[in-house]
């Protein structure tokens, strides 16, 4: 796990992801309000990105179409931002390959080495264990965003 503060090489990936892409699939994302994958994808959302929800249990979430997973999404995705358990990681990252989207993004708490190293080995990018609105927050106050 990390420290919370992203070390030079993460600062680097995260800020070329957060300046280059704004078409992010949330797969697990919550209908429900309280939960943290609600809150991060309802800001990315306010802050210009488009949100793509992933989940099969939902029509729609945040005025988005839902679809039950990656490959049924019908045009391209840029940043695969994942809340869901370090078990459906392997999975998520395979498809993440598959429609060759550009960054795989673990939230808080989730790492899965072994993921990680073949998405960057497919060329995509990769944030493990932090969350995409609290690096948002804290690289918006520069000039890096």
């Amino acid at each position: 796990m990390t420290t919370g503060v992203p070390n030079q090489t993460e600062i680097e990936t995260i800020t070329a992801i957060l300046k280059n892409y704004r078409v992010v699939a949330v797969v697990g994302l919550s209908s429900d309000p309280a939960r943290p994958s609600y809150r991060v994808a309802e800001y990315l959302q306010e802050h210009g990105y488009r949100i793509i929800p992933v989940n099969p249990s939902c029509q729609n979430i945040l005025g988005e179409r839902c679809y039950p997973s990656l490959k049924e999404i019908p045009f391209p995705v840029e940043v695969v931002d994942i809340f869901r358990k370090v078990d459906a990681i392997p999975a998520i990252v395979e498809e993440a390959i598959q429609i060759r989207a550009k960054a795989v993004w673990m939230q808080l708490e989730l790492v899965e080495p072994e993921s990680a190293q073949k998405a960057r080995e497919a060329g995509l990018q990769v944030v493990m264990d932090h969350c995409l609105k609290v690096e948002h927050i804290r690289l918006s106050g520069t000039e890096n965003l």
